[in-house]
């Protein structure tokens, strides 16, 4: 397979540097509920819940008793919201504390001078809300496309069986998750008892704009951070991203690359002829789908079979390894792509 794409809308990705991430079971739907989790007030008036006093315990759980689940927090589901507005992503909006919205916190703070750390204070709320004064929350009403399927299986882990059932989404809730970029939970918590199978429906999603970056000139992949972060020409940070940044057995390139150009909706081949990993067995093309195992989008790097791409799985950004490559949520990867040209340079660090 040549790698010479050049933006594509569509192509045939082998990749030798990147495999299916661990996919999380297929969600259970939840059971209806009288009352969302948080009324669309709390969100919009939410402030962060102030951290516990340095040197204070958290309250003890009788042995014989699971942790109770943490709740979502009105303050941190608005900062989410307008830390992605603002480009610097949390990965999936889910309202609770998490590495990837602390290190989205840290870097939005250095980069308009509030200060080092990973405060959620309200310095970090007014300086968000003065560049941002539009609702956080957004009402939708599904739409018989939203309905209408196509939908696959949940992706299975065996290649074979994934190219056979597809990769589209698997429900129209996890097509409107990813749409308004939260967690499925959290959708159906915010809408409880709507079936989200069901056009006409009106419901409340976060209302995220996808707003396309200024042009890329360079792009800096930070292994031990887990980030990516994309400069324009005269080096102001335009947007910070979670990633999934190779393994200790297959680490990410070192050094310089460059973008060699992009792929939209691509395929993806497994060919044990050129790989160091995997099951071996026979090639295998799996479809594009937003469940695909680079999902929506490809930036091809100068190393060949390497790239920056999306995911099936955006829950699980920052959290698992790849075998090389760089994933993002599908909606960071598209934002990124659509702003980087061929010669872009890609510093890995």
């Amino acid at each position: 397979m040549s790698r010479s794409v050049l933006l594509t809308t569509v192509a045939l990705i082998l990749l030798a540097g990147c495999h299916a991430p661990e996919r999380a079971p297929a969600p259970v739907p939840a059971p209806a509920v009288v009352a969302p989790v948080l009324t669309r007030a709390q969100i919009e008036q939410g402030v962060p819940v102030a951290p516990p006093a340095e040197g204070s315990a958290p309250a003890p759980v009788p042995a014989d008793q699971p942790p109770a689940p943490v709740a979502p927090d009105a303050g941190l589901l608005r900062i989410q919201v307008l830390l992605d507005r603002s480009a610097f992503s949390p990965g999936m909006i889910d309202g609770l504390p998490g590495e990837n919205t602390r290190q989205a916190i840290e870097a939005f703070r250095k980069a308009n001078d509030l200060g080092d750390g990973d405060l959620a204070d309200q310095a970090l709320l007014n300086r968000l809300t003065a560049v941002d004064t539009a609702p956080v929350t957004a009402d939708y009403v599904l739409t018989p496309a939203d309905v209408a399927g196509p939908f696959s299986p949940p992706p299975a882990q065996d290649l074979v069986a994934l190219a056979a059932a597809g990769t589209n989404f698997s429900s129209p809730r996890e097509r409107l998750a990813e749409r308004f970029h939260i967690t499925e939970g959290l959708l159906q918590g915010l809408n409880p008892g709507v079936d989200f199978a069901k056009a006409g429906q009106r419901i409340v999603v976060p209302a995220v704009n996808d707003a396309p970056l200024a042009e890329v000139a360079r792009i800096v992949v930070d292994k031990a951070e887990k980030a990516v972060r994309a400069y324009d020409a005269t080096g102001r940070l335009l947007a910070f991203y979670p990633a999934t940044i190779g393994s200790s057995d297959r680490p990410a390139p070192s050094g310089v690359l460059t973008v060699k150009g992009v792929a939209n909706t691509p395929d993806y081949t497994y060919d044990p002829s050129r790989l160091t990993y995997g099951p071996g067995g026979r090639k295998v093309v799996i479809p594009a789908g937003p469940n695909n195992p680079v999902g929506t989008v490809w930036i091809d790097l100068s190393r060949d079979t390497y790239g920056i791409h999306g995911s099936p799985d955006p829950s699980k950004i920052g959290k698992t390894a790849s075998h090389g490559c760089v994933r993002l949520t599908n909606w960071d990867v598209e934002q990124l792509a659509a702003a980087v040209k061929p010669g872009v340079v890609v510093r890995f660090i």
